[in-house]
């Protein structure tokens, strides 16, 4: 499984932003696809899951009610809408998938996209 993430960028504090993560190659094999982010001098941190089949969501507490995460299993793609952003969401996001045979463990890892809030 290969995974394209997109959509980063510099926004203010209380915009929003989309990103995006299309994933190819083996996509039948997927569980479930996350973000998480990474802060400079920071350790990389989950942000979101959603399932493949279901569409169950999870969220870290800091980005509940901000973030909203979704899918489209006709174009094999993830989202993370994200309102409300502060300065402290700044961070690298990283897409993930996790197939049925790792999870809860992530397997595939997508580059990263860069985020940054001013205030």
């Amino acid at each position: 499984v290969q995974l394209q993430a997109s959509g980063g960028g510099l926004v203010q504090a209380g915009g929003s932003l989309r990103l995006s993560c299309a994933a190819s190659g083996r996509t039948f094999s997927i569980y479930a696809m996350g973000w998480f982010r990474q802060a400079p001098g920071k350790e990389r941190e989950f942000v979101a899951s959603i399932s493949w089949s279901g569409g169950s969501t999870y969220y870290a507490d800091s980005v509940k009610g901000r973030f909203t995460i979704s899918r489209d299993n006709a174009k094999n793609t993830v989202y993370l809408q994200m309102n409300s952003l502060k300065p402290e969401d700044t961070a690298v996001y990283y897409c993930a998938a996790a197939s049925g045979s790792s999870w809860p463990e992530y397997n595939y890892w997508g580059q990263g996209t860069q985020v940054t809030v001013s205030s």
